[in-house]
């Protein structure tokens, strides 16, 4: 609410960890919020799955990447940059 009534035309959350316990979920629903884009690092709960403006993206490609280069013996650190 803060960020539209400063102007905002559009408003997008991003959460890496989306935890959403209680009634977050449903303060997501009627946030206003265009987009949220969370990482599969955990289970959404069923009301936040349901939710109509969520993407979820996977983590699988980074972790493949970092557990071959720690078995090549390379840098991870490029990874997170």
């Amino acid at each position: 609410q803060a960020l539209k009534e400063a102007g905002a035309d559009r408003v997008h959350a991003c959460f890496t960890h989306a935890v959403l316990s209680g009634r977050a979920a449903q303060h997501l629903a009627n946030s206003g919020i265009e987009q949220i884009v969370v990482t599969n690092t955990i289970p959404l709960n069923s009301k936040a799955a349901e939710l109509k403006n969520i993407k979820v993206l996977s983590i699988a490609p980074l972790l493949a990447k970092a557990i071959k280069s720690i078995h090549e013996e390379t840098s991870v650190s490029s990874l997170f940059v």
